[in-house]
């Protein structure tokens, strides 16, 4: 993961664009941090209320040099907003520690992994290629930047990903997923 401190200044000063890089790079990492929760919470709604908490914040947080200081209080926030609806929604109360037996970690599924790989295999080359550098650059590149690495124009680009996407859709629903 790409230490995404470097935006930290500018947020902490009101720069909603530096908010933004800062988002395209934290979101995927936020909600993946949150995949333990899927099936008992509204993720969407999490992640955008830990973001609109991480904005509203920052002025008041400071770095402790150990990177990524914007994201861990995300994730923590989004973690204890899951929480406290896993609560709400049970009707109970838990303590600390507890979590792990109320909420189970998701085993992988090999069969999904094998289905999603064939789709993928059966990509052309430049959906294929687009697809590969996104899941690479791990949201903290922005698809212009992507793009040109790749020799493309950003619309290209956004084209090749999207039909990369409709593909992918279209032969797991062929395989029944």
């Amino acid at each position: 993961m790409v230490d995404l401190d470097p935006y930290f200044d500018a947020i902490v000063a009101g720069d909603s664009a530096a908010f933004a890089r800062w988002v395209a790079g934290a979101e995927l990492a936020l909600r993946l941090s949150l995949v333990r929760f899927a099936t008992q919470v509204d993720v969407e709604v999490v992640v955008q209320e830990a973001l609109l908490r991480t904005w509203q914040v920052a002025p008041r947080l400071e770095r402790d040099g150990k990177g990524n200081t914007l994201l861990r209080f995300a994730t923590r926030a989004a973690r204890n907003l899951a929480l406290d609806e896993v609560r709400r929604r049970r009707d109970g109360s838990f303590t600390p520690g507890e979590e792990a037996a109320i909420v189970p970690p998701l085993e992988p599924d090999p069969l999904l992994r094998r289905a999603v790989a064939d789709c993928r295999d059966r990509l052309p080359a430049q959906p294929a290629k687009v697809l590969d550098a996104r899941l690479a650059a791990e949201g903290a590149e922005p698809d212009a930047a992507l793009a040109n690495e790749l020799g493309m124009k950003l619309n290209t680009f956004l084209k090749n990903f999207g039909r990369a996407r409709q593909l992918l859709l279209d032969c797991l629903g062929r395989k029944g997923i």
